[in-house]
Formats: C-alpha cells, sequence, structure tokens
C-alpha cells in the first residue's frame, strides 16, 4: 500500500495571503535575496490563485524560496495578461519561462516566390502586410516551411530549402512527398497556391488603427485604460489626459501583445477610445 501525506501550506507564507483580493491583477513571488522576484502570474481572481500555487507540491523549490507576495489590481483580465506580460520582461523573473524572451522575433514573407524570413529588428511586423507567423528564431521558421512542405506536398527546391536541377525531380517527389511542380508533373501556380493558403492561417494582422487607443476596462472597484499602439503595450491609467501622455512612448511591434490583443480588439465588443 502506498503511503500518502497531506500537502501543507508553506507556513512561513500564511500572512502573505491573508489580504489577498479575490479581484483580478498581477501577483509577484518575491526571494529573499535583494527581494528580487521569483514568479510573476495573472489571474482574474488573485487570492485563489496564489492559494492554488500552494497547494501545488511541483512548486516547492519556490515555495521555500519566496519570504513575501505583493499584488497590482487590475479592472479586468486584459489588463492583468498585458501587465504580467510587460512586468516579466522587465524583471525577468527565475520561475517564468514563456513570456521571459528579449530576442528578435521573426516571420515570413513571400520573395520571389519563396518564403523568407525577416526580423523584426528591420521590419515593423506592425505595419507591413504579407507577414506570416512569429517565431523566436530562424530555425523555427524555417521547420515550420518544411512542416508546410510535408502537409501540402510542396517541393522544397521550390521553397528555397534544397537545391535541384532546373527540369528535375527532387527526391521528395520520386518518394511521392512533392507533387512534381519541379518537374512539371504540376503547375508552378498550383505549388504556389497551396503555400499561401498554408501561409494565410499564419499570416500576421496589421495594426487596424490609425495610431494609439485606449482599451477600456471596468471593475466595480476600477476603471482602467489601457494604452496600445502598433500591438505595443505601453501602461495603464485612469484618464485619458494620462492615457494621450503615453502615446509620446516610442511603440515597436510587441510579439506578447499582439497575442493578448489581436483576439479582443479584431472580434468587436471591446470598449475603445482612439487617442
Amino acid at each position: 500500500m502506498i503511503r500518502t501525506t497531506e500537502y501543507a501550506y508553506p507556513t512561513h507564507l500564511r500572512e502573505a495571503i491573508d489580504d489577498l483580493p479575490t479581484t483580478p491583477g498581477v501577483y509577484t513571488f518575491h526571494g529573499a535575496e535583494g527581494d528580487l522576484p521569483l514568479y510573476i502570474g495573472k489571474s482574474i481572481n488573485i487570492r485563489n490563485r496564489v492559494l492554488s500555487h500552494l497547494r501545488t507540491q511541483d512548486e516547492a523549490r519556490m515555495l521555500r524560496q519566496t519570504q513575501r507576495i505583493t499584488y497590482i489590481q487590475c479592472a479586468g483580465e486584459i489588463g492583468a495578461l498585458l501587465l504580467e506580460a510587460s512586468m516579466i520582461k522587465q524583471q525577468q523573473p527565475l520561475f517564468n519561462q514563456k513570456l521571459r524572451r528579449t530576442k528578435q522575433m521573426c516571420a515570413l514573407s513571400i520573395q520571389d516566390g519563396r518564403p523568407t524570413v525577416v526580423y523584426s529588428r528591420d521590419i515593423n511586423f506592425a505595419t507591413q502586410s504579407g507577414l506570416f507567423g512569429l517565431f523566436a528564431s530562424r530555425q523555427s521558421a524555417l521547420e515550420k516551411i518544411r512542416d508546410i512542405a510535408d502537409e501540402h506536398r510542396l517541393c522544397l527546391g521550390l521553397l528555397g530549402l534544397e537545391k535541384v536541377k532546373p527540369g528535375k525531380p527532387c527526391f521528395r517527389s520520386m518518394i511521392n512527398r512533392c507533387a512534381g511542380a519541379c518537374c512539371a508533373k504540376e503547375g508552378v501556380e498550383d505549388h504556389q497556391g497551396r503555400l499561401i493558403s498554408a501561409l494565410n492561417n499564419m499570416r500576421i494582422i496589421c495594426w487596424p488603427y490609425s495610431g494609439a487607443i485606449g482599451l477600456i476596462e471596468r471593475h466595480p472597484a476600477m476603471t482602467q485604460i489601457h494604452v496600445v499602439q502598433n500591438w505595443c503595450y505601453l501602461g495603464s491609467v485612469t484618464d485619458l489626459k494620462q492615457a494621450r501622455a503615453l502615446t509620446a512612448q516610442a511603440s515597436g511591434f510587441d510579439a506578447d501583445g499582439y497575442k493578448i490583443l489581436c483576439r479582443p480588439l479584431l472580434a468587436g465588443g471591446t470598449e475603445i477610445v482612439e487617442l
């Protein structure tokens, strides 16, 4: 018989959770050394989410290092998501992984009929049309092209990933993994059509406004205006004068902002004011 034991909350954190609110927001687990952040998270109910951490044995290492817990309340889920992503990138907590990236993002662009890797340092992804996918590295972008080729029987030679002799079948064509655009078994137009159709499922949406906007979220305890331009989160304030002041900041394309905001902005139903 396997003996089990009940998991107990870390006793040194009991006081830290007493005053946690049940509202949306962002919370931070702080370590002892320099009060550095160990983990930053978000929730529509801060108290419930923090308590769930304390019930998770897999997080015991982080909890042992935690000395205190702080929080910032938000008016809604969108604001919490935006603030969490911004704080993680700025503070680089030890136990956050997904949102700690600071590298330049890549995308795919069709140039001379071939998908080509382009970089956010060279192109404004918020305003440049004809971009597809968001990738953390050139390697991941090339792997996606290969996945598309496998799924749609495309020629790696025509995609620029392999060298092929003009008019000669590529190796994949001989094993029926390429439909044969390389050797006239099918038209190049059909090959390109399948490529574009596959890429369209990953098309990056250009920023749909002429400038900055304020996305308004309301909660019984507070109202916030989240200032965004070119998919980049500039901050949250409580009145339009403060919101307009934030628009003076630089606002390059931000992948996390894009992923958080694309659906609510394009689907409608979100309260927006153009700044």
